[in-house]
């Protein structure tokens, strides 16, 4: 029976609730006391259980009513979001906020930014794609993202096709395990040192990659085309690398990792960018994202 529960037999139930009396509840929302009565009846019949004393002169719930009134409140809650987003999706429609963001950028930064667009924008669908080195400015001209945020640094792979705006900067990190032998040596350490030890470097997947290396000291490299897998490997000493501060301050903390400093070797802060096709005009949700990403 519990089909043919309606909105409008909850809108009944909670209103006497809040009203404290079914005359209070009609004047509420407009309707009858007789058509409150029965929207209640009906709503216990199909319950199989009073919602109500029947002894008393007021509207005074039963266990069972107690139990159940916050159930009612928030299907009653949900349904009046449903209408909501309905309302906006009719208006504008569903706005689509497609983006590549690099995998060095901050990701708290990055949940933060979209938990603020999800709240101002809640019909938004979004479209995140986590890239690597010109991965992200290829899925632009490709026109399957509108947006990537790119490492200023990192060749334009179409200048003539993409335009970038600053957004933001993040801190670089060169560490390795506690046991790697680059953690035992004393004082700065030399480009020539480094470059006799493995260094895990993050790259893409397309042809010709390495050529858009940034910050390699050497020709002993290991390449991986995730962040994660990187830093589990600086972890297990296979190697050494430049990690964003952000990503691995709780390792530095505990000791997983240590920060390795560099002589006459200077490894500036990152900065993005956002990439947009060129003559393309941002919708208000994109423009709000590229926004707040700049501002947190």
């Amino acid at each position: 029976m519990l089909d043919n529960v309606t909105i409008n037999q909850l809108r009944a139930f909670v209103a006497v609730c809040d009203q404290g009396s079914f005359s209070g509840a009609a004047r509420k929302l407009s309707r009858a006391q007789s058509a409150i009565s029965h929207a209640v009846k009906s709503l216990e019949s199909a319950f199989d259980v009073e919602l109500f004393e029947r002894n008393t002169r007021k509207a005074q719930l039963s266990a069972a009513g107690r139990s159940l009134l916050p159930d009612a409140r928030a299907v009653i809650s949900r349904i009046e979001e449903m209408k909501n987003r309905a309302g906006a999706i009719a208006r504008a429609g569903v706005p689509q906020v497609s983006v590549a963001v690099d995998a060095y950028f901050p990701r708290a930064r990055l949940v933060d930014c979209l938990r603020t667009l999800q709240a101002e924008f809640p019909t938004a669908a979004i479209n995140l794609r986590i890239t690597t080195m010109q991965g992200g400015e290829r899925l632009v001209l490709e026109k399957v993202c509108a947006l990537a945020i790119t490492i200023e640094n990192v060749p334009e792979v179409n200048p003539d096709a993409i335009e970038r705006s600053w957004l933001c900067e993040t801190g670089m990190v060169t560490a390795c395990a506690p046991a790697h032998p680059l953690a035992s040596v004393p004082g700065p350490i030399p480009m020539d040192e480094f470059g006799l030890h493995i260094q895990v470097v993050v790259t893409d997947n397309q042809p010709g990659a390495e050529k858009t290396q940034q910050g390699v000291a050497g020709k002993r490299q290991w390449l991986v085309n995730d962040l994660g897998a990187k830093r589990d490997l600086l972890k297990a000493g296979l190697g050494w690398g430049h990690m964003p501060r952000h990503l691995v301050a709780e390792d530095l903390e505990s000791g997983q990792l240590v920060e390795l400093e560099r002589r006459a070797w200077h490894i500036r802060s990152l900065t993005f960018v956002v990439s947009q096709r060129r003559g393309y005009d941002l919708s208000p949700s994109e423009s709000r994202l590229v926004e707040i990403l700049g501002k947190s």
